[in-house]
């Protein structure tokens, strides 16, 4: 069975909205990058990458062994992951612009156990699975090439905000509003499509 273009399409959208907005790990690279540079920052921002794809590949093992034990239950988490991407959209949309801490050190393994901790990125990887690709496909190699596109948009993301710095963070600051409602509204559209589907 072949995934319809117009999931595709949705899939792609939440994961690069999901991706790109403010999070535990754009954070601290962010923060990293103005506190260190870019160059002694490299350890963390490689720990972030590889825990991203590392959480990625346990959330595709997750959703595969649910599929495979109780398969019933994927389609009671469509409906959890779409109210966790409502959840989402109101909290993009009320939110405003926070400030990372200093951050002491800058080494590989901090920025690999945000990633355990970052309960955004399991979320995001086990939704975009159950609401977007187990209707479609439930084959081990089909959800790990799609938690592999989640991991390398999250690490696409991440490089993103590390390489325009604070660029970043004072145009966000700027015009956080508009954005802000722009994503939540987009993210509604992604409900829509995954609940119609």
């Amino acid at each position: 069975m072949s995934i319809p273009g117009f999931v595709i399409f949705n899939f792609m959208i939440y994961a690069i909205i999901n991706a790109f907005t403010p999070g535990p790990g754009n954070f601290l690279a962010l923060n990293t990058v103005t506190n260190y540079g870019l160059k002694r920052g490299k350890p963390l921002f490689f720990g972030i990458f590889a825990g991203y794809y590392f959480v990625q590949t346990s959330c595709c093992v997750f959703v595969y062994a649910l599929g495979s034990l109780l398969p019933q239950f994927l389609a009671v988490m469509k409906y959890i992951g779409a109210a966790y991407i409502l959840w989402l959209a109101i909290h993009i949309a009320i939110s405003k612009p926070g400030k990372a801490g200093d951050e002491k050190s800058a080494s590989f393994w901090k920025g690999f156990a945000l990633q355990f901790v970052n309960v955004k990125i399991y979320l995001f990887g086990i939704t975009a699975l159950t609401g977007f690709i187990t209707d479609y496909s439930r084959a081990f190699p089909v959800l790990f090439l799609f938690e592999m596109i989640i991991a390398t948009v999250g690490t696409i993301a991440t490089a993103t905000w590390i390489g325009l710095g604070m660029m970043i963070q004072k145009f966000y600051e700027k015009h956080f509003r508009i954005i802000n409602i722009i994503m939540a509204l987009t993210l509604l559209e992604c409900i829509y499509s995954m609940l119609v589907s």
